[in-house]
């Protein structure tokens, strides 16, 4: 699996609190999006850790080609 599959073309919303850590998910397959259920395993994808710095909503990306981590950057207007 090279490219990662894009699990919805619009950012998820999620509710986080401050100190802790969320582990997104990278290759588009977790039936929890945006967050990582090992569906990744043998993909050669891994999720990617975001420490919550404070609460509230973050806009996580759902498309998986974002450049700016787990957090949308608004690039699946252009997918």
């Amino acid at each position: 699996m090279n490219e990662p599959h894009i699990a919805q073309k619009k950012p998820y919303l999620l509710e986080v609190e401050a100190g802790k850590t969320y582990y997104w998910c990278a290759c588009g397959r977790s039936a929890g999006q945006p967050l990582c259920d090992g569906s990744h395993k043998g993909s050669g994808f891994a999720p990617i850790p975001f420490k919550a710095e404070t609460s509230g909503k973050v806009a996580f990306c759902g498309c998986k080609h974002s450049h700016n981590g787990a957090l949308c950057d608004g690039t699946h207007a252009r997918l």
